[in-house]
């Protein structure tokens, strides 16, 4: 390597230093927008999670959100959710779905517009890609705790949703670094190191339950075995293994059976992969249900 390559090599070294350096401090001092829930997402998820709301109580609040009340609708109507007779009113679907799917549902409008907002053009490949990853994710959680665990589908659902939401602030103060975001090992490399910590300090902001937070902080760390129940980190880190399964990411050539995760869902390479096959039709209609 010659003296002008060390020297880039250390500016760069020197650049990504400076930028987690001046990231974590944002963040630490509130310097930085971190996405935000909005107001009647919060109303709706605090409502939904009261013992005793009615079905009328809660479509008055989604009622003042035309996105938020289209989407029931659509879900309601959903091959997924659907009975004999079309839905036609939110409260309606709210009875049929219930309040649990409902918060969930209520939060993954939320996230799936955070990911498709209007950013700058030097990252919104970054954003549409990572999107089009977390609804894979989401999909598989769902089919995985349905099939092997004891756990809420919706709710892995979800936890697949918000797995990578730490990557959002990550690319947005890239813009403010071009010969970082012009690099792309660069960018994957710090994206890798952080969104587990920022996507925690996230989900801690919106009052996510601890176990939500977890998700986003360790569903990376593939020796991760606080317990033996399997719990929701567990389905969306192999949710997370099977999404990269054929590719080139460092995942995809994972051992399996060396993981606690696979071990606590009962799940061979072999098994999942054909139940997944299976729920192909499944999987797609989640998926679908995300991206419209």
């Amino acid at each position: 390597m010659t003296a002008t390559q060390h020297a880039r090599q250390d500016t760069t070294a020197d650049l990504e230093d400076r930028f987690i350096s001046r990231l974590l401090d944002d963040i630490r001092h509130k310097r930085i927008g971190l996405p935000t829930l909005p107001e009647v997402a919060i109303r709706v998820r605090k409502a939904a999670s009261a013992p005793n709301v009615t079905a009328a109580q809660l479509a008055q609040l989604v009622g003042t959100d035309p996105v938020l009340s289209a989407r029931l609708l659509q879900v309601a109507n959903s091959p997924l959710y659907r009975g004999n007779n079309p839905i036609l009113n939110i409260q309606t679907a709210i009875a049929r779905l219930g309040n649990s799917l409902v918060r969930n549902l209520i939060t993954s409008v939320v996230v799936s517009q955070l990911f498709q907002a209007q950013v700058p053009s030097a990252i919104k490949h970054r954003l549409k890609t990572t999107w089009a990853h977390t609804i894979q994710v989401a999909a598989i959680s769902h089919v995985l705790a349905h099939k092997f665990t004891r756990l809420m589908p919706e709710q892995a659902m979800l936890a697949g949703l918000i797995h990578d939401i730490g990557k959002l602030p990550i690319l947005m103060q890239l813009e403010m670094f071009p010969s970082l975001l012009e690099n792309e090992q660069t960018v994957d490399r710090l994206v890798t190191l952080l969104h587990p910590q920022i996507g925690k300090v996230i989900l801690e902001a919106w009052n996510f339950p601890p176990e939500m937070v977890a998700v986003a902080a360790e569903h990376e760390n593939l020796a991760r075995n606080p317990g033996p129940q399997a719990d929701y980190v567990d389905v969306v880190l192999m949710a997370n293994l099977y999404s990269h399964v054929g590719t080139s990411h460092h995942f995809g050539i994972t051992e399996w059976p060396t993981i606690p995760a696979c071990d606590k869902l009962g799940l061979t390479p072999e098994q999942c992969l054909i139940t997944l096959n299976d729920a192909r039709a499944e999987v797609m209609e989640i998926q679908k249900l995300l991206t419209t």
